[in-house]
């Protein structure tokens, strides 16, 4: 067997690549799905559409490769997090649209339970905050207003999960999640590794609900043969982000990973024991693999690539997202012009759910490319933010941050990031990492990979920006930041702001 099948189940597309044992690129194949707002700060998919780009993404790579399925020796799954699929057990129909990481409808919900004085209690037992972005309020959401929801998962006929739960259950017909996903529920308890009882009764979700936690790298499974043609082993389950540090080969304590896609997600390999952040970052499950759980820091920037798909679809001031580039570098500078894309609220370190989106310092000279350039450098900013956070909760010293995503192709964004950063920036020879994290954690299952160090040892830098901003400049712009985001975080109504 000659290749391993990665199915890469994005936000706003599906995407499949088949890679090769050097960890290349084979062929790629990628289709979006439709997008749902019901309601304003509401998102949702439908686990249908999911699942038929999915298989479709799938079936391509394979026909346009020419790879018989009898090749490949395992397929892995990277996920969007957090979004919450509900299906019934004896049919596999959803129950209703997926509620999707970015819905803020269950925000007034978690400050419910913040005045209650749960938040403590979800950080200690998850290492998450309490808030709307994970998958418990959703879950609860949908138990509520479902007619009937509540009352079929009591008597064992639905099922929930998380994306991977939902493509693994149509893929083998098995009902199973990774410990990663399973950590960003607030469900599960990060510590003890297992559903917890007191959140079940806290976020009112029966057991009967819950699929299986199994390792990331473990054979789960066989898909189905009506699929692919031959029944190929499911091996390999992470969430997106997870599956992006493992690709990154970031396998020790201290290295980090910042990939920039729909959101922008900083992660640090923590070590073999959960962390504890006193600067609002989450404590994850990063993979298990081989018996071993590895834990990692996370900073999670809601409004990434989305930011310049808004420029896109909002504005009009673009035409395609790749045309963001040219435009912003069309001047020198932003003109001192600052966009916070607050769009749906504010991730790490602020968690403010009621921020919104901002713009500001505009003067009558003011153009299309200051604007594009205020999104781009957007993105940076809201990463140094995280980076920072990061440094003082591990206490030790960052040397490098490796890139990932589609916006890390944009040169003007890396080597700003690196001058926010104040450390080299460096994109990977393969950018997909997402997709080849789940390729090696289900290669290693099946042996078609050997050990993590063979893996580490097929990483290779494909250019490195160093920072060219003084330490002053630096922090004459994060000053700047700064007060563009008080903006952004006072902009709610006073009774809403009285919330927070």
């Amino acid at each position: 067997m000659h290749y391993v099948l990665a199915l890469d189940q994005g936000t706003t597309s599906s995407r499949a690549i088949l890679f090769d044992r050097r960890g290349q690129v084979c062929a790629s194949a990628q289709r979006e799905y439709p997008q749902h707002f019901p309601h304003p700060g509401w998102v949702e998919h439908d686990p249908l559409d999911i699942w038929a780009s999915q298989l479709a993404c799938a079936r391509e790579v394979l026909a346009s490769s020419g790879v018989d399925a009898g090749q490949v020796a395992a397929v892995g799954i990277a996920n969007q997090r957090e979004t919450a699929v509900v299906w019934e057990r004896a049919s596999g129909a959803p129950l209703c649209r997926a509620i999707v990481w970015q819905d803020r409808r269950t925000a007034e919900r978690c400050d419910a339970l913040r005045a209650q004085g749960k938040a403590g209690l979800v950080a200690r037992k998850t290492g998450l905050e309490l808030d709307a972005y994970f998958s418990a309020t959703k879950l609860e959401w949908i138990l509520d207003h479902v007619p009937g929801g509540r009352a079929r998962a009591e008597r064992g006929e639905l099922a929930f999960g998380t994306v991977d739960s939902w493509l693994a259950f149509k893929l083998t017909g098995r009902h199973v999640t990774d410990v990663s996903n399973a950590s960003r529920t607030m469900l599960f308890n990060i510590h003890e590794l297992r559903w917890d009882d007191e959140l079940l009764a806290l976020f009112r979700v029966p057991a009967a609900l819950l699929p299986e936690v199994v390792a990331s790298s473990e054979a789960v499974g066989r898909c189905d043969a009506q699929w692919f043609g031959r029944a190929i082993p499911l091996a390999g389950i992470a969430g997106d982000q997870q599956a992006a540090t493992f690709g990154q080969a970031c396998h020790r304590r201290g290295m980090v990973k910042n990939t920039y896609g729909t959101g922008c997600f900083m992660l640090m390999h923590a070590g073999d024991a959960p962390p504890v952040s006193h600067n609002r970052l989450l404590a994850t499950v990063g993979w298990k693999v081989d018996g071993r759980t590895d834990y990692v820091l996370e900073g999670s920037v809601f409004m990434g690539g989305a930011t310049v798909q808004w420029l896109r679809d909002g504005l009009g001031i673009i035409k395609q997202s790749s045309d963001v580039e040219a435009l912003a570098q069309s001047v020198p500078d932003s003109g001192e012009v600052m966009l916070v894309p607050a769009f749906v609220g504010l991730g790490a370190p602020h968690w403010d759910a009621y921020a919104r989106g901002t713009l500001v310092g505009m003067t009558r000279g003011t153009t299309a490319a200051h604007i594009a350039r205020a999104a781009v450098e957007a993105i940076a900013y809201q990463s140094a933010e995280l980076l920072n956070a990061m440094q003082r909760d591990a206490d030790c010293a960052v040397h490098e941050v490796r890139a990932d995503g589609g916006a890390a192709r944009n040169d003007l964004l890396m080597q700003f990031q690196a001058d926010l950063l104040g450390v080299p920036v460096i994109r990977p020879k393969v950018t997909e990492t997402t997709a080849l994290g789940a390729a090696y954690l289900a290669g290693l299952a099946v042996g078609f990979w050997g050990s993590q160090e063979e893996i580490a040892a097929q990483w290779q830098a494909e250019r490195r920006f160093d920072p060219a901003m003084s330490p002053d400049q630096r922090e004459r712009k994060m000053a700047r930041w700064a007060r563009a985001v008080a903006h952004a975080r006072a902009w709610a109504e006073p009774d809403t702001a009285a919330q927070r």
